[in-house]
């Protein structure tokens, strides 16, 4: 059994930044990717960034520049670095962990960047 757990989100101005992290825990033994998705009112979820085990990495168009994603392989954790925060950022944002055949989804972590 795999958890994952999101936290840092918030309410944040335009312009500003927030942290995300996500933290997996359970029985781990390698995971391949890593990655942020995220989910708008109406909309469908759409992928915001992910990362290989081995640092290679995949952003959404309209997060490039302003968004990067870490993790450290150690603590089996991941982070999405948010600045230059837009109003069209708001959404719940997802944790995803990919394994050799299996992946897993948290719980997500609201998102609001007010006008």
């Amino acid at each position: 059994q795999v958890q994952l757990v999101e936290s840092g989100g918030g309410l944040v101005q335009a312009g500003g930044s927030l942290r995300l992290s996500c933290a997996a825990s359970g029985s781990i033994f390698t995971i391949n990717n890593m990655g942020w998705y995220r989910q708008a009112t109406g909309k469908q979820r759409e992928l915001v960034a992910t990362m290989t085990s081995g640092g290679s990495t995949n952003y959404a168009d309209s997060v490039k520049g302003r968004f990067t994603i870490s993790r450290d392989n150690a603590k089996n954790t991941a982070y999405l670095q948010m600045s230059s925060l837009k109003p069209e950022d708001t959404a719940v944002y997802y944790c995803n962990a990919e394994f050799p055949r299996r992946q897993f989804w948290g719980q997500g972590t609201q998102v609001t960047v007010s006008s």
